[in-house]
């Protein structure tokens, strides 16, 4: 394609996202892709949405929400704005721009699993036409967009549609992406609009595309060379965030054998104010991104011959905390001559991190599982899950307990620091509590443990 031709295609493309008659498509309808579905109705763009699973279709279609900081009052607007839901992928040819925001787990073996991409390549592929813009949005290794993505898409579609590269002539050509996701569940001082949105397109009208459709929603674009670029750019943020979290946890094991207090060294060294920023211990890793990266880019760099020592330590660290949790109930529970075997155990929060109904990843479910392998008897509590059923590594079937007569438990363990929490209360009416978030700080008690 010549540069003219792709002066015109971006050209065309930015004129319809600036009169507003863009039509997007967003592929996947979960924390992710709903809030960015609300973004550009909010803005007057017309989204239609799509998923595979019908029971969100059908509630977002009767104006209702599956999301707890998401109120269908939200959803009832955007659906007075035009906003539809489907799980007929045959639209897929009535977009303009299509953006994809599906999982991106690890197996059983903490290797990727890029299936969600590959299936919801092999689904919109047929349903290509030119002109559209492809954008990948789910966190996963360098190289992914390419070397993936591409060629399902380049394979699978009926019009001979290759994507527009550099070097490209023709004119059946699609444009593709890559723009990582930033959300950040449970995040009210920072406004989504605000969060600046990094595109990387596999050639430059396609990041001049990617650019004008997310400017119209975003106060910031932030433009990088490659869509290698921009997937790495995701992963050195979270890698960031879990290697420096493994760095506390384990300062915080060895607090703990010194009768140090991390917390309070932890507050102390905030006060510099250069060179530092504070991360805090905690029982786990939780979420979508920051358990999971680190072994998509592990993976993708034996690739290359080369091992990612550093950032694999620091995933063991962090993957090892529950365990850590566990022994610190068993030992609490020794003291006072009880079992593990056989105790009553209370998890008070099950949400990856506060205030947010959020369990991907959440480290509160393998706590749980392993309690019970322990022996022990497992009851819980989140104002966010009345039941716990089943995940992709998880089938608990439980219901949320009552936070009533906690003196029945042997031992309340925090696990997650839910501001509807009295901890006073908590810690008053329990036999036995251990914090593993210091919710309790401030709170004294002979029957209060921190770990």
């Amino acid at each position: 394609m010549s540069t003219s031709s792709i002066s015109t295609a971006s050209s065309d493309f930015k004129n319809k996202v600036g009169a507003r008659t863009v039509r997007v498509g967003v592929i996947g309808l979960g924390y992710v892709g709903l809030p960015l579905t609300l973004l550009y109705t909010e803005q007057g763009i017309h989204v239609t949405g799509f998923d595979i699973d019908e029971r969100k279709v059908s509630t977002l279609t009767a104006g209702g929400s599956y999301i707890y900081r998401i109120p269908a009052t939200e959803i009832q607007e955007a659906r007075a704005k035009g906003f539809e839901a489907t799980s007929d992928y045959a639209r897929i040819s009535e977009m303009d721009a299509i953006i994809i925001c599906v999982p991106t787990p690890l197996n059983e073996y903490h290797e990727p699993d890029l299936s969600y991409i590959t299936k919801t390549g092999e689904a919109i592929a047929p349903h290509l036409k030119a002109g559209q813009l492809v954008i990948l949005e789910s966190t996963t290794y360098p190289g992914t967009t390419e070397e993936v993505l591409l060629p399902i898409l380049e394979k699978g579609n009926k019009n001979g549609l290759k994507a527009a590269k550099r070097d490209d002539s023709g004119n059946k050509q699609f444009y593709l992406a890559f723009s990582p996701e930033r959300e950040d569940p449970g995040n009210q001082t920072v406004a989504r609009r605000d969060i600046p949105k990094v595109v990387g397109g596999l050639n430059p009208a396609a990041t001049e595309m990617a650019s004008a459709l997310y400017g119209s929603i975003f106060n910031r674009t932030v433009r990088v060379s490659s869509p290698g670029a921009a997937e790495m750019t995701k992963l050195l943020e979270n890698i960031y965030r879990c290697v420096n979290i493994a760095l506390v946890n384990e300062l915080k094991l060895l607090s703990l054998r010194m009768g140090l207090d991390i917390w309070e060294v932890i507050e102390a060294a905030s006060t510099k104010p250069f060179g530092f920023q504070a991360f805090y211990p905690g029982p786990g890793l939780g979420g979508h991104c920051i358990p999971v990266d680190p072994f998509y880019l592990s993976w993708k760099a034996k690739e290359w011959d080369f091992r990612t020592r550093f950032i694999e330590l620091a995933g063991e660290i962090n993957i090892s905390m529950p365990y850590h949790v566990i022994g610190a109930v068993a030992s609490a529970l020794n003291q006072r001559k009880k079992a593990l075997n056989g105790s009553r155990v209370l998890v008070l929060g099950v949400a990856y991190k506060k205030d947010i109904d959020d369990l991907r990843e959440s480290p509160a479910l393998t706590i749980i599982e392993l309690l019970q392998k322990e022996g022990a008897e497992v009851s819980y509590n989140d104002p966010y899950f009345p039941v716990i059923g089943k995940g992709r590594k998880y089938d608990l079937q439980m219901k949320c307990a009552p936070l009533e007569n906690l003196g029945k438990y042997d031992c309340v363990l925090i696990v997650t620091d839910h501001s509807d929490y009295n901890y006073a209360k908590i810690v008053k009416e329990s036999q036995l509590v251990v914090d593993s978030r210091n919710a309790t700080r401030g709170i004294t008690g002979p029957n209060l443990v921190r770990c």
